[in-house]
């Protein structure tokens, strides 16, 4: 059974902005207050038509399956939870947020990128930990595996991959680091548009088709952040707003992944806040990856705190395969995998 597949993707999920919701326990005599248009706005756009703030303050993340979707490649979830702090401290906190310092994340390196990166930018890779994920990883690459989601051309530079010899060789660090760098710079000058496809053993996949693809099944989400969106390189272009960019080495189900992401996020209405999070190339595992936030200031027996609505969708060619029980394993494998990230940072930042 494969229930594990979605493994292979738990670490898409940690780097958003886990922050937290609230209710307001002094009602004040008003139309309407700002917990309920939180609540209201909750409602509108996502499966969460009714929560009671008062409970999810005190309880752990509540995550659901999202609404099935018409590509058997694609998948969904939704969650909600509250921490304490403005939308803006845990914006913040987001941004300082490292998955790497959690060993249950897998993640082994992570590292921030500057917009014109060079070779400097991945010298982490050499540094990579003896263990059989990154191994697995390094043997992938010197056979140069089919399921090496690379272009045509990028296979062509493979013979740098060759020689050397230790736990990252040489040639394999030469050979990644050429093509995440060249993926970086494509992506920041035009986006995901501009991202070589997915072409090295069979059929052509292209992220930004992915995440289109992902966004047109999710009407009221895509509504909901079709601002954000229209303002980034997850669409086609560039985008206006400013990405921040890094790359990571990660465990997908005892195989090693290389990832690119870009982060963004704009403050709105009233204090609050929405992030997009898109890793829009890993090396294997799962296509692409597209985390959403929606962040509502709200007060909790007085104090400031957060109201947040996460949204997770991915494209992986494994869940294609996938039907029945073993679509939802893996599915509640998901959810499992972003409770446990959200919990690590809210822990880290005065949560539960």
């Amino acid at each position: 059974m494969k229930v594990d597949t979605i493994s292979r993707i738990r670490r898409l999920l940690p780097r958003v902005v886990a922050l937290a919701g609230v209710f307001s326990l002094l009602l004040i005599a008003a139309p309407r207050s700002a917990w309920a248009d939180a609540v209201s706005e909750l409602a509108s756009f996502s499966i969460f038509d009714k929560v009671d703030l008062a409970q999810l303050a005190k309880s752990d993340v509540k995550t659901a399956h999202g609404p099935p979707m018409r590509n058997s490649r694609f998948l969904a979830v939704q969650s909600c939870y509250v921490v304490p702090g403005s939308p803006a401290q845990q914006m913040e906190a987001l941004r300082r947020w490292n998955p790497s310092r959690y060993r249950e994340l897998k993640v082994f390196l992570h590292s921030d990128l500057p917009s014109n990166p060079g070779p400097a930018n991945f010298e982490k890779l050499k540094n990579a930990p003896d263990n059989a994920s990154v191994r697995s990883f390094v043997a992938a690459t010197q056979k140069l595996s089919p399921e090496l989601q690379i272009s045509k051309e990028e296979a062509k530079r493979f013979s740098a991959a060759a020689g050397g010899g230790g736990v990252m060789p040489a040639g394999v660090v030469a050979f990644w680091t050429d093509v995440l760098t060249a993926r970086t710079k494509s992506f920041v000058s035009g986006g995901m548009a501009a991202q070589p496809p997915y072409d090295h053993s069979g059929s052509a996949i292209r992220a930004g088709d992915e995440v289109n693809g992902l966004l047109r099944e999710q009407g009221k989400i895509r509504q909901q952040f079709s601002g954000l969106l229209g303002a980034t390189s997850i669409g086609r272009g560039a985008g206006s707003l400013p990405a921040e960019l890094y790359w990571e080495l990660l465990d997908a189900n005892d195989h090693g992944v290389v990832t690119l992401g870009a982060s963004y996020h704009r403050g709105g209405a009233g204090g609050s806040y929405q992030s997009a999070d898109v890793l829009y190339y890993a090396s294997g595992g799962y296509y692409v990856a597209l985390t959403l936030h929606q962040l509502w200031p709200v007060t909790v027996d007085g104090k400031p705190s957060t109201l947040v609505w996460r949204g997770d969708m991915i494209s992986s060619s494994e869940l294609g395969s996938l039907r029945g029980v073993e679509r939802l394993g893996s599915e509640s494998v998901m959810m499992k995998n972003i409770t446990k990230a959200v919990t690590l940072f809210r822990r880290e930042n005065g949560g539960r």
